[in-house]
């Protein structure tokens, strides 16, 4: 039995052919050779070896010496005026070179690298098909049918047929590549004989990053015979950098090795490739190849070759106009949901709320199968879409991935391994940012869809170990259809549902501002009108005490005065009118007192809580005796105004006391600096127990709070204690009192920039809430 060598995974590099000096070969095909030039003399300093085969002078011959010495004075400075133009423009250029067996003329083409002028010639070869009185209606006719394609998939059929027609090629296909950089053929024109690749997906490793850098550069790349030995340059260093010349311009640039073997195994003896390049952003970018195998050594003239090109151009061209027609209807339908949607979350007063009423239209926004909404912590489940634990969880991670508010992926598990556990419902994710400050996010979800990938040959990149025990990197020699099943891969998204996403974001960020804004003057108006309430409540107030206090003291006097006159109903009547005065009399005082609240400035100082609760204590307990007021833990010292803060807990002290039927009154003053995530309550330790459930986090202001064991307040009037002279019970029941108390409490608080809440259940007790600043 042979053992198999074992490779060590540090003595192989798998990225080898990425590094691949490609564009620095030193060597050229073949059919053509190569001059290096210098300026201003245009002195040949390097040349291919070829060159007597071509041009009958050897590389000693030429090197050093003067370009017009091997063309003569008048082609020479015609070369030298093409220097100031753009080469494009100017290329081919018909050269003649007299040789000892007679003239031959060449295709020229120049180009300038490393601040020198490379020249290359190939002898010309014009075909009975390359006549341009011929080619010139048959060119003009395709790109016109290119053009009035309708679809992508019909205009890269076209094509590949027309090239296929015009040069004779055993295949000619669109090679697509991937966001991944993966390729697949979408349209292909062949003998009949020949196997089919169409819809064949090709490994990224097949075209390596390098190679695909160099197609944006050459428009078009011609390999006339597979098996070429290839031509290297005299001297291989160039003397004027002492580096090996940049061939990335020259169409004779010899080919990698490892890509003359992939193509060897392929079964094919030439080929050429016209790259198809998207011009977006005024960026090249490379979308694809237009590429074309014979199973026969094939030359073709610099005239067909420039068709090809000039035909890749157009193509190039019409990529963005029929990528952007493809799906149109689909993409009018996003429009159309799009605009219906943000119409009716636009309607509610927090857009939030509306997407209970628009949730099936967030879905069609990016054909997802479920969504989740975080706002203001808080989230909100549409469709199919993991727990809210997992998305929590996912969001953390979204926030490191995000770049432009965006990030989406049909492979979620691949980039989030925690992912795989719930891929069958969402493999696919859009993740659109609202605010990545307060963590405002929208997710899409589409389900994992089991796929079948149809591979030319197995894509892995196999290992060929040598006789010598040596390893290396060799290309795929099987093309055979090859499958793989796909798991936890969702459908992609489309570039059309994408941008919809998008657009969704700038919707919702003007509606957010725009209601920004209507707060902002609503809250102006509203401090305008307060201010006016308070200044007239405390006008009115005050002007009405004199009124009222002489109503108070005329009853009195005629009380005194004329009592034994009066009968008894008499009397009573006067005795009503003094007392509903005075209870009149009270009430303004409490409305003069609150409204004053509005008008008076907080004294913020530095206080003791300590202190100034045990004074209130004090003055409260000196007409009730059977009250146990208990403080767990010393209060903290703040900054507040101390009269003012004095009176809510007083208020809330003195409700304590006053709403508890029970023998036993029991009162607990105290303070914390956590508050839990799921209600604004505590953890304590107290005769009442814990209060509160849930993870408890740090708050920026301090939580107080006064428990009772009394009488308890219904649910249905938890609010309705805060509003002014609202009383629960008759004036006569508990003590009685002008209903206030609470309103006035709420003020200050609000006033020191707090808020205040209860909680509370009948028959066992209340507890007031209430932050202040730290």
């Amino acid at each position: 039995m042979v053992q198999k060598p074992v490779i060590a995974s540090e003595v192989l590099d798998l990225t080898s052919c990425e590094r691949e000096p490609i564009h620095i070969p030193g060597l050229i095909q073949p059919h053509g050779c190569l001059l290096v030039l210098k300026e201003p003399d245009l002195t040949l300093i390097q040349v291919s070896e070829n060159t007597a085969a071509h041009l009958g002078k050897s590389p000693e011959q030429l090197l050093n010496t003067a370009l017009t010495d091997l063309l003569g004075a008048k082609q020479t400075v015609a070369i030298e005026q093409c220097l100031t133009e753009n080469f494009e423009t100017v290329n081919p250029l018909k050269i003649t070179i007299e040789r000892s067996e007679g003239a031959a003329i060449f295709d020229g083409v120049i180009h300038r690298a490393d601040e020198l002028l490379l020249l290359e010639l190939e002898p010309s070869q014009t075909e009975a098909s390359a006549n341009s009185l011929q080619l010139y209606p048959w060119v003009k006719g395709t790109i016109n049918k290119l053009q009035s394609a309708t679809t992508l998939q019909e205009m890269c059929n076209f094509a590949v047929a027309e090239i296929r027609r015009l040069t004779g090629f055993d295949r000619v296909m669109v090679y697509q590549f991937t966001k991944t950089g993966a390729g697949k053929v979408i349209a292909e024109a062949k003998r009949d004989d020949a196997t089919p690749y169409l819809g064949l997906h090709y490994p990224s490793t097949d075209i390596p990053q390098q190679a695909k850098q160099l197609y944006i550069l050459n428009g078009l790349r011609l390999i006339p015979d597979v098996a070429y030995q290839p031509a290297a340059l005299v001297p291989t260093l160039n003397p004027v950098t002492n580096r090996p010349t940049d061939l990335s311009l020259v169409g004779l640039r010899s080919v990698s090795p490892v890509h003359l073997e992939y193509l060897h195994s392929m079964g094919v003896s030439a080929s050429m490739s016209v790259s198809l390049l998207n011009h977006k952003l005024n960026q090249k970018t490379l979308w694809g190849l237009i590429a074309c195998h014979h199973h026969t050594p094939k030359f073709l003239s610099y005239e067909v070759r420039t068709i090809c090109e000039l035909l890749g151009q157009v193509v190039s061209w019409e990529l963005g106009v029929k990528e952007e027609n493809e799906d149109l209807e689909y993409k009018v339908k996003l429009r159309s949901t799009l605009a219906r949607f943000v119409g009716q979350i636009s309607q509610h007063s927090e857009w939030v709320s509306g997407l209970n009423y628009a949730s099936a239209d967030l879905l069609d926004l990016a054909g997802a199968q479920g969504a989740a909404i975080l706002w203001d912590d808080r989230w909100m489940q549409i469709g199919q879409t993991p727990d809210i634990a997992d998305l929590s969880a996912l969001v953390k991670w979204l926030e490191t991935q995000v770049e432009d508010n965006l990030f989406y992926t049909d492979a979620l598990a691949q980039v989030y391994a925690d992912a795989a556990r719930y891929q069958q419902m969402a493999s696919g994710l859009i993740g659109l940012a609202i605010s990545k400050t307060n963590r405002n996010y929208i997710l899409w979800f589409r389900p994992e869809v089991v796929q079948t990938v149809n591979w030319g040959g197995d894509p892995n990149k196999p290992v060929q170990v040598e006789q010598d025990g040596s390893v290396r990197l060799s290309p795929r020699r099987s093309f055979a259809l090859w499958q793989e099943t796909v798991r936890g891969k969702s459908l992609p998204w489309k570039p059309c549902e994408v941008e919809a996403v998008m657009e969704l974001r700038s919707a919702i960020v003007g509606i957010v501002l725009r209601r920004v804004d209507e707060l902002a003057r609503i809250n102006l108006e509203l401090q305008r009108s307060n201010h006016e309430l308070d200044a007239f409540a405390y006008i009115a107030s005050h002007d009405l005490k004199e009124p009222l206090r002489g109503i108070h003291n005329y009853s009195n006097f005629l009380l005194e005065d004329y009592a034994k006159v009066l009968d008894e109903e008499g009397v009573a009547k006067l005795k009503t009118l003094v007392r509903l005065t005075q209870r009149m009399e009270d009430l303004i005082d409490t409305l003069l007192h609150f409204s004053r609240l509005g008008r008076v400035e907080l004294e913020l100082q530095k206080i003791d809580l300590n202190e100034l609760v045990k004074a209130v204590i004090e003055v409260l307990r000196l007409s009730r005796s059977n009250v146990r007021i208990q403080i767990p833990k010393p209060l903290p010292t703040i900054e507040c105004d101390p009269v003012q803060v004095s009176e809510v807990f007083s208020n809330l002290i003195s409700n304590a006391i006053k709403y508890n039927d029970t023998l036993d009154k029991l009162v607990e003053i105290g303070w914390t600096d956590e508050i839990t995530s799921s209600c604004p309550a505590m953890q304590s330790s107290s005769p009442f127990g814990g209060i509160g459930q849930g993870r408890s986090e740090k708050l920026s202001k301090l939580v107080f709070y006064v428990r009772d064991n009394g009488i308890g307040i219904p649910d249905h009037h938890r609010e309705n204690i805060f509003r002014i002279f609202k009383r629960l019970h008759s004036p006569k029941k508990y003590g009685g009192g002008t209903g206030a108390g609470l309103t006035i409490a709420r003020k200050i608080v609000e006033r020191h920039g707090g808020q205040i809440w209860v909680e509370s259940e009948v028959g066992k007790g209340s507890t007031f809430f209430f932050t202040l600043p730290t």
